[in-house]
């Protein structure tokens, strides 16, 4: 059928976006850290000031999209990231990373909440499920986790030069941009229907409503992002081999394929805190289990259960929004739980890196991103069905 043709070319700007722009910076951190003789910290910093961009893009997207059609958004970005992607190979000193980390952050943006958008669009279409339209999307996350995963430990190994792996991505990139162009062609952007929200759902946005819903996401953002950051670093820490390496990352990636299937029932049941509090604890356990042991079956368990969980408590965001808001008062309260996100993806990184450069090393960062996950999930709990 056509639109899983456009859905699966809107999935590769999330793999583009998230997957390659974002996630795969894990897997180049070991040799980058090695070369240039990083701590822990200034490493977590290029993911800060992604995740920077990143708020900057989310934040102008509003305004953007009053101007530009989401599909030259959408492509636009993709454009920027790859572009973005193979300078990434020429700048050999921190002082140029660091600003192209910010703007790989704000084009990652652009084309995320575009395709996002463009994504619901799509399954406003006769004859087009909506949940599998955005299942698909955000699975493309995990393509781009998978493709990263196979592609760059051979150009990562020692006595390898890292630049070799910003080109890998950035041709990767382009392939996915190519696709995506052709497979969007012809998109209708002026498919309109009425919102219709929930109908008993609360007409406005007041923070304090979701005030524990908010805590528990914050903390789910400060905790989530130094596994991702700094996992394949404590795996090669650990002594595993490139194989190991690239086989655990792309199981995490496939996981993460199967995530908003696999949870949508969840989602669709309950209209307060308790899913998200569910898929925080899960993460905790994820994140923990690295620190208990070097076992393989435990970091195997470690990487999947993480993979299928991660971007589930993002779509748990969306549906309590929905469950408990009418849709006038979506985009704020979308828009509050975003930001809240951002922050603590931005300081995530340097927290458990900063933590990581003690006496306790990576294991400590672990115990900490863990703890974070597991108050997350306790202040979820506290997240009440709004009743109008």
């Amino acid at each position: 059928m056509a639109w899983i043709r456009t859905a699966l070319a809107l999935a590769l700007g999330a793999g583009l976006s998230l997957g390659l722009a974002r996630f795969a910076y894990a897997l180049q951190l070991p040799a980058m850290r090695a070369d240039l003789g990083w701590s822990y910290a200034t490493a977590g910093l290029l993911n800060t000031l992604n995740a920077v961009g990143y708020l900057i893009g989310a934040l102008a997207m509003p305004r953007l999209l009053r101007r530009h059609a989401a599909r030259a958004l959408f492509l636009t970005g993709g454009a920027g990231a790859v572009l973005l992607l193979a300078l990434h190979a020429l700048a050999g000193q921190l002082a140029w990373l660091l600003p192209g980390r910010l703007l790989l952050g704000v084009c990652s943006a652009l084309t995320f909440v575009a395709g996002g958008l463009l994504a619901a669009r799509l399954g406003l279409r006769p004859g087009v499920r909506p949940a599998q339209v955005l299942g698909l999307y955000y699975g493309g996350t995990g393509l781009g986790i998978v493709a990263a995963a196979l592609a760059l430990p051979p150009l990562l190994q020692p006595g390898s030069a890292w630049p070799a792996s910003w080109l890998a991505l950035a041709l990767l990139g382009a392939v996915a941009l190519a696709l995506m162009t052709l497979g969007t062609r012809g998109l209708d952007e002026t498919v309109q229907r009425a919102a219709t929200g929930t109908p008993d759902g609360r007409a406005h946005w007041h923070w304090r409503d979701f005030g524990f819903g908010l805590a528990g996401y914050l903390c789910f953002g400060l905790g989530y992002i130094g596994y991702m950051t700094f996992v394949v670093a404590l795996l090669r820490q650990q002594g595993r081999s490139e194989t190991e390496v690239a086989g655990f990352y792309a199981l995490l990636g496939l996981a993460t394929l199967a995530s908003a299937w696999l949870w949508a029932p969840l989602l669709a049941r309950f209209r307060d805190g308790r899913p998200m509090a569910l898929l925080n604890s899960l993460l905790a356990l994820a994140t923990l289990l690295p620190v208990l042991g070097t076992d393989a079956a435990l970091l195997l368990a470690s990487g999947l259960l993480f993979g299928a969980v991660f971007l589930a408590v993002v779509a748990s965001t969306t549906a309590l929004v929905r469950h408990n808001l009418q849709a006038d008062a979506w985009p704020a309260g979308i828009a509050a739980f975003t930001s809240v996100f951002a922050a603590g993806q931005i300081a995530g990184p340097l927290l458990v890196g900063w933590v990581a450069d003690g006496s306790g090393g990576l294991l400590r960062g672990f115990a900490l991103s863990a703890a974070l996950l597991l108050a997350g999930g306790l202040l979820a709990l506290g997240q009440r069905h709004l009743r109008p």
